[in-house]
């Protein structure tokens, strides 16, 4: 009875049995996930799940069904009331299944024990036919980060060719692109006033496919951008490029545009997203009562590796400003900052804190960069029409606020939370923000901010990110000058050595990077060496789904400048340029070369 309690309570159903448990006959929603389920504000599925129950509504989670028999698992629950919701998971499956090279990867870090086979290529789109074939009268609603970057034509790096809308390979109802709360809490309201689903054209942040015969949905508030067709882009990569850098620049935009999309016979509609999250609505979805654990299906299972990396961390804002052009966050998460208040961070601290086997130590105080929290433009109004990619590349916007205090004093306050030994920062760091060279407006709280984060949050490695050495790579990587790193460096190692303390600097770095050439691989070779740096944290490039380097790497030019760009294609020459980061290997063959 105790276990029954505590489920009754506290747990999304995931079986029948669970569901009879909680008395229901009935379900609202019923979700499809290719990860395990972990109840966290950091896996996708546990908030979208939560976030229906916060509706009053009845949802279930089924983690990865098996798709490869009888198909019971689709089957087990019947049919819900309004829809079935499916996502692949926190990340893009192909990205979780193949390295850079197109080799299967053998573990899979959000299934127990890490182990791979338990969810198929493309689950969305596997996930929804099998769905639609058994239940066609049913609506399905796809989401997540394999859904939001594949929602208009795209180049598939795995099949090496364009693919059209995900909503139409899938055959889903509707696409609910980026951070779903908004649109998902709206289309719940909706549906329980009786609204019908096919009703449901102009809910912004969501995407739906109609006849080319029919009318755009009429909605007045909206600009409309029709984009060339999917067999035109299939036919001109210039085309292509054209669609990309529209959706890019929109993308961007507080206020954007509606983009519409042919596809054969049919349109996909791109409607423009909901206003930025503000404070009170984000510590709404994080302040859902999540169990901050595994559900208790995997209790005589082994560990989820993707869980145990961050169940002592905290996701302290969204969103980043950036503007990498290898990085789909922005397109997914949004360029504006979404912060959480410090009550809300404060009170996710105290349940990890009660969590089992929690020593004292938070891994990480984070977000997608570490220290973005609360940065915001000064003068709204001229954030929203801006369309440019990143707000501190080619140079910090002037209209950009980027004091670091108040990150400063939360990171304080966090420390002096009983329960509270050490909290370490594990994301990465944007050092451009630091600096007056490159950020005017840098001053006293930046210098402040190093100081506390190297002396107090770091666990014996430093991690920041200057992805290469070759300016002219570094440019297409939107990235700044590696003289930048330099100057960090050096301002590094005074404050360890003031401090006495052994910690050390991490860099990350990206081989083959379209632009990319062995000459470049060379200086960056020269130069780290220089320094007497090894890299460990490397990546060979992997094109992933509307990026602006993926779309670089497919047609082999800038789509902004037109100029040609080189492309590391051939399997063999990107391994010959991972290789230079191992200078420091007797013998290069041997090394391990797994992206990470």
């Amino acid at each position: 009875m105790k276990t029954q309690t505590i489920f009754d309570q506290r747990w999304l159903p995931t079986t029948k049995k669970e569901v009879n448990l909680l008395g229901w006959d009935e379900l609202d929603v019923i979700i499809f996930s290719g990860d395990a389920y972990v109840d966290h504000p950091s896996f996708g599925p546990a908030v979208i799940g939560r976030v229906i129950e916060d509706e009053g509504l009845r949802v279930a989670i089924i983690p990865q069904p098996n798709w490869q028999d009888d198909l019971r698992d689709f089957r087990k629950l019947g049919k819900p009331k309004y829809f079935f919701g499916v996502t692949a998971g926190n990340m893009d499956s192909m990205v979780n299944h193949y390295t850079a090279a197109r080799r299967l990867r053998s573990d899979d870090a959000y299934t127990p024990g890490g182990k791979s086979g338990f969810r198929p290529d493309y689950p969305t789109i596997v996930y929804t036919r099998i769905l639609k074939e058994i239940f066609p009268d049913v609506p399905v609603v796809i989401g997540g980060i394999e859904a939001s970057m594949r929602r208009l034509t795209h180049y598939d790096y795995w099949s090496d060719r364009l693919e059209p809308s995900i909503l139409v390979s899938s055959g889903a109802d509707m696409l609910i692109y980026g951070m779903g709360e908004q649109p998902l809490r709206t289309i719940l309201r909706l549906l329980t006033k009786g609204v019908s689903f096919s009703a449901l054209t102009t809910i912004p942040q969501t995407s739906v496919v109609i006849s080319k015969e029919e009318p755009l949905p009429v909605q007045n508030k909206w600009k409309d951008i029709a984009l060339h067709s999917y067999e035109k882009c299939q036919k001109d990569k210039k085309l292509f490029s054209e669609n990309f850098v529209k959706f890019e620049k929109e993308s961007n935009k507080i206020e954007s545009a509606r983009l519409a999309e042919s596809v054969k016979d049919l349109v996909v509609i791109i409607n423009p997203p909901f206003p930025t999250m503000n404070e009170e609505e984000a510590d709404k979805t994080f302040d859902l009562p999540y169990m901050h654990m595994p559900h208790p299906r995997y209790n005589k299972k082994e560990d989820i590796p993707a869980y145990e990396m961050i169940k002592y961390s905290v996701n302290i804002h969204r969103g980043c400003f950036g503007g990498c052009s290898f990085c789909a966050i922005a397109a997914h998460q949004g360029k504006q900052i979404v912060s959480r208040s410090e009550k809300s961070i404060l009170n996710e601290i105290e349940k990890i804190i009660n969590l089992p086997d929690f020593k004292g130590y938070l891994s990480d105080l984070g977000g997608p960069s570490a220290n973005m929290y609360r940065m915001k433009g000064i003068d709204k109004k001229l954030c929203k029409t801006c369309s440019r990619p990143s707000c501190i590349w080619p140079a910090v916007c002037n209209n950009l606020n980027t004091s670091h205090k108040e990150l400063t004093d939360l990171y304080r306050k966090v420390d002096r939370l009983d329960g509270i030994k050490k909290s370490f920062i594990g994301s990465g760091i944007r050092y451009d923000l630091l600096f007056p060279e490159w950020n005017k407006n840098a001053g006293r709280d930046e210098g402040e901010y190093l100081e506390e984060l190297i002396t107090k949050h770091v666990s014996g490695r430093l991690k920041v990110a200057p992805e290469h050495t070759s300016p002219h790579v570094l440019s297409l990587m939107r990235k700044t000058p590696f003289d930048l790193f330099r100057k960090l460096r050096k301002r590094f190692d005074n404050i360890i050595l003031k401090n006495d303390l052994k910690f050390e600097i991490i860099p990350y770095f990206i081989s083959a990077h379209p632009g990319c050439m062995d000459a470049d691989m060379k200086d960056l070779e020269t130069q780290v060496k220089a320094m007497k740096i090894r890299p460990e944290q490397v990546q060979d490039f992997t094109p992933t789904p509307m990026t602006l380097s993926t779309l670089m790497y497919y047609t082999g030019f800038d789509p902004y400048s037109g100029k040609k760009v080189y492309v590391a294609r051939n399997i063999e020459e990107k391994r010959r340029q991972k290789e230079y980061f191992f200078w420091y290997k007797k013998n290069p063959k041997n090394i391990n070369r797994k992206s990470h």
